[in-house]
């Protein structure tokens, strides 16, 4: 089976189950129980996996600081497609975290070859759903940030094409600045922790980003000066490059370990307090220090016409800015889980887990958990037919639609300036 996601595809085909067993993504049910209060995202299944979320659980239950950041490639206007993503980002800065967006300007260059202009007049979209969502953070372009720009730089020197190949599926006939843009992807993920110091990071993505998230994840430990192992009677701390007098600060801060060329042993020490030390010391005199990032993962809605949701097939989706009139077409039009006639649809019931209507209100249009199990009981049971539940489902649409439209107005002199 081929092993290579696209994850510039526009329409993704992803086998979850085949991403939790071969590339290790973990169901995220017992790490959002932690939680005080999930949102609707976890507690309907939406996310559906993670990589190491449980740092930014105890994060969040400790009021302790950390990152949320994630890129929108601006290469069309925003839709709904998008609005997960958006939503997930809020929430965690609501929760304390740091938030960050990047607007992949160089990657919507380089593979989809969009303007300039372009690239700008779509990203400013984002950032104002975004800032009408209410995201409050660090907002940037890749092409008009230095730093992050020197970091693609450091990034890609740990990268090499065999790993683009692999991961990737990239050919000799691939451009160089498509992998260019892979390696400021990367350095996107590790921004929020050279702008303020090493800290857990979350990034939210559709599970088709996997890919970025495997190489940076990777990436991240090549970075790292020192390598802290448990060899069971002592914590051994091991060089990777790092400069004379970094190894120098590692032996100092620990009295009584024994020093040999290229590493240090400690006795008796816990590795967790050996690690963090070594970070700071790290991080204080020059490296990076970065703790892995991690991440999290969201199901796609079905499109409108029951296949994949995708910009390139209009009507599986509705774009922020479309008019109401072609968005009521576009769901009364939709297909649904209902049956043939409306008798067997009164007699056996419909079939609400794969109506990309009932899935549009789970997703987002209603809150409350007890209104939506009671669409999905009502059609299960046969009382509540598609015609019905199709025009609630618009004036919901049409209200939220309204509602982001007045906020997306009262945020707009936020991106222009």
């Amino acid at each position: 089976m081929d092993s290579v996601i696209n994850p510039w595809s526009s329409t993704p085909a992803v086998d979850i189950d085949r991403l939790f067993s071969e590339f290790g993504i973990e169901p995220v049910e017992a790490e959002a129980s932690l939680l005080s209060s999930a949102p609707a995202f976890f507690r309907r299944k939406i996310v559906v996996g993670h990589r190491d979320y449980a740092p930014i659980v105890e994060a969040i239950n400790t009021g302790s600081p950390f990152n949320v950041m994630t890129g929108f490639m601006p290469s069309g206007y925003p839709h709904l497609g998008h609005l997960m993503v958006m939503r997930e980002v809020v929430w965690h800065v609501e929760q304390g975290g740091s938030g960050f967006i990047s607007i992949a300007d160089r990657e919507a260059h380089a593979v989809r070859g969009l303007s300039w202009d372009d690239c700008k007049k779509y990203g400013a979209l984002y950032l104002e759903c975004l800032y009408a969502l209410g995201f409050e953070g660090t907002t940037y372009y890749q092409s008009e940030n230095a730093l992050l720009k020197d970091l693609a730089f450091e990034a890609g020197i740990k990268i090499n094409f065999s790993d683009l190949q692999a991961i990737y599926g990239f050919t000799p006939e691939t451009s160089l600045a498509h992998a260019d843009s892979v390696a400021t992807q990367v350095a996107d993920i590790l921004y929020p922790q050279v702008v303020s110091g090493p800290a857990p990071t979350v990034v939210p993505v559709g599970i088709d980003q996997d890919p970025h998230i495997r190489l940076t994840r990777d990436i991240a430990h090549k970075m790292r000066w020192f390598t802290v192992l448990d060899r069971g009677e002592y914590i051994s701390v091991r060089s990777k490059n790092a400069p004379l007098h970094a190894m120098d600060a590692v032996a100092a801060a620990f009295p009584g370990s024994k020093r040999y060329e290229g590493h240090l042993d400690i006795p008796g020490a816990d590795i967790l307090l050996v690690s963090e030390q070594v970070r700071q010391i790290e991080a204080a005199n020059g490296g990076y220090g970065f703790i892995t990032p991690s991440s999290t993962y969201h199901s796609f809605m079905k499109g409108l016409q029951g296949g994949k949701m995708s910009s390139s097939i209009p009507d599986s989706l509705f774009f922020f800015d479309e008019p109401v009139s072609d968005v009521k077409k576009k769901v009364m039009g939709a297909l649904t889980g209902g049956r043939m006639t409306k008798e067997e649809q009164v007699r056996c019931g419909g079939e609400p887990d794969g109506c990309p209507i009932y899935l549009l209100n789970l997703f987002h249009m209603v809150a409350d958990d007890d209104e939506l199990l009671e669409i999905r009981s009502a059609c299960l049971g046969g009382t509540l037919l598609c015609g019905t539940c199709k025009k609630a489902t618009f004036e919901r649409v049409k209200e939220f639609l309204t509602d982001f439209k007045e906020r997306r107005e009262s945020v707009r002199h936020m991106v222009t300036g």
